[in-house]
């Protein structure tokens, strides 16, 4: 019983054939393997099998299985805790679900995820989160893909109500409403956020309301009616494909099992209101409602329901059976294990970097800035490669605050330098859907204290994406911008926390200091697999340097030796590298020989290059403009102290900011960050030792 039904399409006044009306006891299969699959987890998690949370979808069938049913295979799903259901209804066997409760090396995630990070890509299964939100803005970042790429897949997040109450909800509707997004934003609401009555948190309850303030359509249905899911779901998706832009659907419904199995369940909710639910059965409302209009008959019920049954029992015996994962991989896939994009191959990478200052062999050389060479390196890769984007304020046809995209605008277009609204969480967050599915985004996010805004989009998501995926995921995104004192820019414009990024497993962090080194390690970013944070120091931006016309391409990990030297090794960052040369230059004068190393990417840090150097000097000096305290000069401290003990002829000594939030008039900011007295001082004394 398949019907075909139209609807007006917003880019032709003529009206769009919807898919047809998916048959019901298809729609029915669907519930209630969904049903049996969680009730199944439910028990077996009271057998102990599942090691940690198990949030079942029970209750909530038909709005996976409406909305699934008219997704293809190539449509993509970002889901939340409670995602069973979702990957169940996208096409996920069973069994690959219950072996990954059971933490079995089977699982969809390898045992990785468990109940709250399910990941199937190969079916359109992008992931479920354990945090409340991401889902809506990588689902928007995937639309942004979709378009870029010209195609006419679509995107669908499903979130509860309590995600609406999130940042990430207005900002990915908006952005997903200003750009036309082919996406889908599915609320479930199931009357509670975790244990807290939507009502009670909520000024405006009614979430398909909240559409119209975005200008997409807000659309309400009976969440456990799943013909009236599925027939919402086939005009959204439908006007998705067809360029029309978002939708909001709100479906109304109610778990009725607990928030997480084993967790209290009538100390926010009474007996008599789950009963009551759990008679608005989604699952009995179909089979009741065919029987009475005589499509069908309770014997092909009892068909499916025993054909589900044996299903289920024989997934839940064969992941009682795998094996667990080789405890062997618990490291693997942190970052991506091939080499990536290598552009024009090996012959434009830059070899040799190691023991070696700067130099660009026989190719053409002029002097260009800081930021030139890197807008230099971002047109070359945008004109090879396509699906490169850059997202940004002011980066279009402004050109960007300190003209990181100057002139790029005219020549690829607002599509690929699209000017966003000031909201650093949701463009991140967009970024990072946009990497999962096809294409390079780069976030130009001005200032690192503005990245902080989006701490845990970039923590929580963008840097554990490959691994949580097992390396199914790539995550080629870079995120560039500024950091360091100077202007008098105060205490929100002048952050280097770049100790606190290289903290964090899964990113790459680069801190260049010249010219020569901003292209050749932006090129490489623009060609890694890796989520790579590029800072800027900002006092460095203006500065010129040899650059070759060409282009090439710098090696993460591998530190340039900026100045050698025989009496004391200078470990230097960013701006800092500058002032050190500084301080060489004066100390030379003296008869001192100060060898000073720039290590250029401080995740991965190049600890071979500073341990040769100080078995030659005997003494290391760290100069960093960040905190002293859990600094990186703290890590390089303690990795030469540890492997390079023998070779100290003096204790290491550190040179960093002062442990204050940086303040606005100049002399007052000249006083927290070293200067080049500073430093020479600093180097005397450790030559005293």
């Amino acid at each position: 019983m398949q019907t075909t039904t139209t609807a007006p399409c917003p880019l032709s006044p003529v009206p769009c054939p919807l898919p047809p009306v998916p048959c019901p006891l298809s729609l029915y299969r669907t519930m209630q393997l969904i049903r049996h699959t969680e009730e199944q987890l439910a028990r077996c998690h009271q057998r102990g099998l599942i090691h940690g949370a198990c949030h079942t979808y029970v209750g909530q069938e038909a709005i996976a299985t409406g909305v699934c049913s008219h997704l293809r295979s190539d449509d993509v799903v970002f889901s939340t805790h409670r995602g069973h259901g979702h990957a169940l209804a996208k096409g996920m066997p069973p069994v690959e679900l219950i072996a990954e409760l059971f933490g079995r090396a089977s699982g969809c995630s390898r045992g990785r995820g468990g109940s709250m990070h399910l990941f199937a890509p190969e079916i359109g299964m992008m992931g479920t989160s354990g945090i409340v939100g991401p889902s809506m803005l990588q689902a928007a970042g995937a639309g942004y893909s979709f378009r870029l790429l010209k195609t006419d897949r679509v995107a669908v997040a499903f979130f509860g109500d309590g995600a609406v109450n999130n940042g990430a909800f207005h900002e990915a509707l908006n952005m997903a409403s200003i750009w036309r997004l082919p996406v889908l934003f599915v609320c479930e609401n199931n009357q509670f956020a975790t244990e807290v009555p939507f009502q009670h948190v909520a000024g405006n309850p009614s979430v398909a309301s909240r559409g119209a303030a975005y200008g997409i359509p807000g659309v309400e249905v009976d969440g456990n009616d799943v013909t009236a899911v599925a027939q919402a779901a086939a005009t959204a998706v439908q006007r998705a494909r067809s360029g029309g832009g978002p939708t909001l659907l709100e479906c109304k419904t109610y778990r009725t099992r607990p928030h997480s199995e084993g967790m209290g369940d009538y100390t926010y909710r009474t007996r008599e209101e789950v009963t009551a639910w759990r008679e608005r059965c989604p699952i009995k409302r179909l089979r009741a409602g065919l029987l009475e209009q005589k499509l069908a008959t309770a014997a092909e019920f009892d068909a499916i329901d025993a054909e589900i049954g044996a299903e289920v029992a024989a997934a839940n015996q064969a992941a009682e059976q795998a094996a667990a994962p080789d405890g062997a991989v618990a490291t693997t896939h942190v970052y991506c294990e091939e080499s990536g994009d290598r552009g024009q191959g090996a012959g434009d990478r830059e070899q040799g970097t190691r023991g070696r200052s700067q130099g660009a062999g026989e190719k053409s050389q002029r002097e260009i800035s800081f930021v030139a060479a890197t807008v230099e390196a971002l047109d070359y890769e945008m004109a090879r490669n396509p699906g490169i984007f850059v997202l940004g304020e002011g980066i279009g046809v402004r050109g960007g605050n300190f003209g990181t995209t100057t002139g790029l605008f005219a020549k690829y277009g607002a599509e690929r330098l699209r000017d966003t609204p000031i909201c650093e969480r949701g463009f991140v967050g967009l970024g990072c859907g946009a990497a999962m599915t096809g294409t390079r985004p780069i976030i130009d996010f001005m200032f690192i204290d503005f990245l902080n805004d989006a701490f845990g989009e970039l923590i929580n998501q963008i840097a554990k994406m490959q691994y949580m995926s097992s390396g199914r995921l790539r995550m080629p995104i870079l995120l560039r911008g500024c950091i360091g004192i100077g202007h008098a820019a105060a205490t929100h414009h002048s952050g280097s926390y770049h100790s606190i990024y290289s903290h964090i497993p899964g990113l790459r962090v680069v801190v260049p200091s010249t010219s020569y080194d901003a292209k050749g390690l932006f090129t490489r970013a623009l060609r890694c697999s890796d989520p790579v944070l590029f800072l800027e120091p900002r006092e460095l931006m203006t500065t010129k340097g040899l650059v070759p016309a060409e282009s090439y391409e710098i090696e993460f990990g591998q530190a340039r030796i900026a100045r050698e030297g025989r009496d004391v090794t200078v470990v230097a960052i960013a701006l800092m590298v500058q002032r050190s040369l500084a301080a060489a230059e004066l100390l030379a004068k003296e008869g001192i020989s100060v060898e000073v190393i720039d290590p250029r990417t401080v995740s991965p840090l190049d600890t071979g290059t500073i341990l040769a150097s100080v078995k030659k000097t005997g003494r290391l000096l760290i100069v960093d403009e960040a905190f002293s305290p859990c600094s990186l000069g703290a890590e390089i401290a303690a990795q030469i102290a540890d492997t390079g003990f023998d070779d100290l002829d003096a204790p290491i000594r550190r040179l960093n900011g002062a442990f204050a939030p940086t303040p606005y008039s100049p002399p007052l900011e000249r006083a927290v960050i070293p200067q080049v007295d500073d430093v020479v001082a600093a180097i005397r004394d450790l030559l005293s030792e």
